[in-house]
């Protein structure tokens, strides 16, 4: 087995139980919809950003809460794989930890970007302006939050000991990453000691780049929204294999 087929069978691995569990499937769906439909409609009928309705001004925000949640959770099955005893059988295949790593992160990624084309067909039903370029584009940006945020999920797991530990980590994680990312609301107007929050905050420069793609409003040039990205990228990537060679 070459280092491809490896990471082939092991993101084939994960696709496959994802859609046998379809209560994730459906309920990774669920809560996206609320915010879009009761919450975003709920505001949107008193509000107007930017010349848009609030339901559509948060719509991007959404779609990349919906990668974050999904991403970031899924961490915590390489617990149970270690508890189950799987993990020790990948382990101990003839393949390198880094390609066990990228197999998993492009398996959880994936995971992802199901739910999240699920929510970009969404945004034709509420009329989120969205032409076929744009539809792509948003989608490769989603990919590129999606893996970001899987290879951080995957580094808390890789050195959490029990599911119940990475949980409390990732609501550590999870809420300050998602609220302290103008998702909800423009970061513009923030005060400086949350403004300073949001600019460390790597989700901020994927809700800006998404909303400009899709809305034109961006705080931010797009390209220096993705090199950020490219780069919280990288050093999660390089710290989730670190972390899986220690394993």
């Amino acid at each position: 087995m070459n280092e491809i087929e490896g990471i082939f069978a092991i993101w084939l691995r994960e696709i496959k139980i994802y859609f046998r569990e379809k209560e994730r499937l459906v309920s990774s769906v669920i809560s996206p919809l609320l915010w879009i439909f009761v919450f975003g409609a709920g505001f949107g009928t008193q509000m107007d950003i930017e010349g848009y309705r609030y339901q559509i001004f948060i719509y991007p925000g959404i779609a990349v809460m919906a990668v974050l949640f999904t991403s970031l959770f899924y961490g915590v099955y390489i617990i149970w794989d270690r508890k189950l005893d799987f993990l020790k059988e990948v382990l101990v295949a003839p393949i390198t930890r880094a390609s066990v790593f990228t197999g998993k992160m492009l398996g959880g990624a994936t995971d992802a970007m199901i739910q999240a084309t699920f929510i970009l067909l969404i945004g034709f039903v509420i009329n989120v302006p969205l032409g076929p370029l744009t539809f792509l584009a948003a989608f490769l940006m989603l990919l590129m939050i999606s893996m970001v945020m899987t290879s951080i999920g995957l580094l808390i797991g890789a050195n959490m000991k029990s599911p119940e530990g990475f949980n409390l980590m990732i609501g550590f994680v999870l809420w300050p990453m998602f609220f302290f990312s103008g998702a909800l609301f423009p970061a513009s107007n923030l005060p400086s000691w949350l403004l300073t929050l949001t600019y460390v905050n790597p989700l901020t420069y994927g809700v800006d780049a998404l909303r400009g793609i899709i809305l034109g409003i961006n705080q931010f040039p797009i390209h220096l929204d993705f090199l950020i990205l490219l780069t919280f990228c990288a050093l999660a990537i390089g710290a989730g294999m670190r972390s899986f060679r220690k394993l």
